[in-house]
């Protein structure tokens, strides 16, 4: 790290620890909740503020680089929110997406739903980097992809809430796993809700946590099914416009490198666009539109959000906690890597 990179990082500091001194609620800015107790490595549970004395930067600095990836590359929000999810239903919240393949051992990133999918690794190693600097062994990689999915939604536009911190790293992960506990695009309302509950989350999380894609991009081959217009999928009418914008993108391309936007109407913000786009049938994957053709409950619940945005930013605020709090390793439980992609 040269002069002037510690320079840049030490007056971002100052500057963010003025900033996000105050208190989350449903929307504001993240808060570094000095006044919470500090118990460091020997906690047995996730809390706000858990490295209000071991390292009360953290947050600033995390905020830091999420604000320059985002800028530079707005689809990194949706990107960095989706490594937390993806973490998250693998084992619980415990970073083991982040572990690189070597010879002896197989990590998740070639699992399906994330080989050339997932992205946003790089981001996450300056974090790391930045962390080590300042606070060496102290903040965990798992804590470290909870509270960039909350700044990459409150950079996008959408609520901040109170991340809960104190996770400890694992020592492994699964392959086998990441293939079958993540929901894949096409997926119908039962094995949504099946594999939420697998997780321990509810129908209710379900639907706020797909809210998600109301930023981010897909590649044509994740919608292939979309392209047919399948009247199942888009209620009773098809919605034939959307059907052959569609078409025409993905038409004679490579369809694992072509992109679509998950809201064609304000992709890059975070707001409650997504479910105004169901009801007119303009989900873009097969697992978006059947939140609004395949239960009537799902459906109610999708309409309360097109009426009122604050209820969708509550819920799913709330429901990123509930996912927050899966599996996390605490107390003496795995590690603190100093490289998010090996164990140390």
């Amino acid at each position: 790290m040269n002069i002037s990179h510690l320079l840049v990082l030490f007056a971002l500091v100052a500057v963010l620890n003025l900033e996000l001194n105050v208190q989350v609620a449903f929307g504001g800015k993240p808060s570094l909740s000095k006044d919470c107790a500090d118990d460091g490595a020997g906690s047995s549970t996730i809390r706000p503020g858990a490295y209000a004395s071991s390292c009360p930067e953290a947050e600033a600095i995390i905020f830091a680089r999420v604000e320059e990836a985002v800028f530079e590359d707005p689809r990194m929000a949706a990107s960095l929110l989706r490594l937390h999810f993806h973490d998250c239903f693998v084992n619980g919240c415990d970073a083991s997406i982040l572990l690189d393949d070597t010879d002896n051992f197989v990590g998740e990133k070639t699992a399906g739903p994330n080989l050339n999918s997932i992205r946003g690794f790089e981001v996450i190693d300056f974090i790391k980097a930045d962390l080590e600097f300042v606070c060496p062994k102290t903040v965990s990689c798992a804590d470290i992809l909870a509270i960039a999915a909350r700044d990459s939604v409150l950079l996008s536009g959408g609520p901040g809430w109170e991340v809960e911190t104190g996770r400890r790293d694992s020592l492994g992960a699964s392959k086998e796993d990441a293939n079958n506990n993540i929901p894949g695009p096409n997926s119908n309302v039962q094995t949504l809700t099946a594999k939420f509950q697998k997780v321990g989350l509810a129908l209710d999380d379900m639907v706020a946590l797909s809210g998600a894609h109301t930023i981010g991009k897909a590649r044509c081959s994740t919608f292939a099914s979309r392209l047919n217009g399948n009247p199942s999928l888009d209620g009773a009418e098809i919605n034939y416009g959307f059907l052959l914008s569609l078409q025409l993108l993905c038409s004679n391309s490579d369809n694992n490198s072509t992109l679509a936007e998950l809201d064609l109407v304000t992709p890059a913000t975070f707001d409650n666009q997504y479910y105004v786009n169901l009801l007119s049938g303009e989900g873009l994957l097969s697992s978006d539109q059947v939140l609004v053709t395949g239960d009537d409950g799902i459906r109610r619940t999708v309409e309360s959000y097109v009426e009122d945005p604050m209820t969708f930013f509550e819920d799913f605020a709330r429901s990123m906690l509930r996912m927050g709090r899966l599996g996390p390793l605490t107390g003496s439980d795995g590690e603190i890597r100093t490289n998010c992609r090996t164990v140390n």
